[in-house]
């Protein structure tokens, strides 16, 4: 049975960045099952989508996914995907029966759309996703991206490293988004999106970096997940060439004093990641 409201994590997180009240007005956002007529014909306009899920050996990652508009096809509770992550992804072969979040996002209209559900499975080139959730999110941060589907599409490297190289350092110090993974133990994987100004995510060294936090909704379903299980996925996108930067790892929430050196977003709060695994 799916389950309904803010988790314990949201819900300690929403307090103790006090906005307990303001995060409870949108509560029901979560409530809401399946896809509802307008949910379903923004997801058959998209071009993009952001995936979240584990590997063979129970990773975490989180994957592009690109194709013409009408490749996100849902009704009811069935989200029927005519993609799969490209060869060499992390997430190429992923295993169904497991819980994922998929994110759709318009960068031209700065719109997004979450979906939370079971990965049925794969067959003939696409998927198929029992939704359990999903709901809009705030224009906040949205940059504008054109997207090279068959960029996107193209097989990708199958390097794997423990540690960031120059390269990898590079694109994440000149973008100005990027896209998160989380978990919860029984809630499931989820996608989200992260924007700032270019650079806004700081290398610290090879394996570990940071991002300041920014005043959005409230609801904290990212650093909710993170304040129960501290796995987490980063996928850093060049736009231009469909080049992709997966990185799997811990995150925290670091919590500090409003307008602390930093604070870009004054809110008091960064995320420190530390990396596990890169793959480009």
């Amino acid at each position: 049975m799916t389950a309904t409201g803010f988790h314990e994590g949201e819900t300690a997180t929403q307090r103790r960045a006090g906005v307990e009240a303001e995060a409870r007005r949108l509560e029901g956002m979560l409530d809401a099952s399946g896809l509802s007529p307008g949910a379903a014909r923004f997801l058959a306009s998209q071009r993009f989508a952001a995936l979240t899920g584990r590997d063979h050996d129970g990773l975490l990652w989180i994957s592009p996914l690109a194709a013409p508009p009408g490749f996100l096809r849902g009704r009811s509770d069935v989200l029927h995907v005519s993609a799969l992550p490209r060869e060499g992804d992390p997430l190429h072969d992923l295993p169904s029966g497991q819980q994922v979040g998929l994110i759709a996002v318009d960068f031209a209209t700065r719109r997004r759309l979450r979906v939370n559900g079971e990965f049925l499975g794969a067959e003939r080139g696409g998927m198929t996703v029992r939704v359990e959730q999903s709901y809009g999110n705030c224009p906040k941060y949205i940059h504008r991206h054109a997207i090279d589907v068959a960029g996107l599409a193209a097989p990708a490297s199958r390097r794997r490293t423990t540690l960031l190289t120059p390269a990898d350092e590079a694109l994440i110090a000149a973008s100005d988004t990027f896209f998160l993974g989380t978990s919860h133990p029984t809630r499931g994987s989820d996608a989200s999106h992260r924007g700032g100004p270019p650079g806004f995510v700081r290398v610290d060294s090879p394996n570990s970096l940071w991002w300041p936090d920014f005043p959005g909704n409230n609801m904290f379903n990212s650093y909710g997940n993170l304040a129960v299980d501290d796995e987490a996925a980063l996928l850093f996108l060049d736009f231009d060439t469909g080049d992709a930067l997966h990185v799997t790892g811990r995150a925290r929430v670091r919590w500090t004093a409003p307008g602390a050196p930093g604070d870009d977003g004054g809110v008091g709060r960064n995320v420190a990641f530390s990396v596990g695994l890169v793959a480009r």
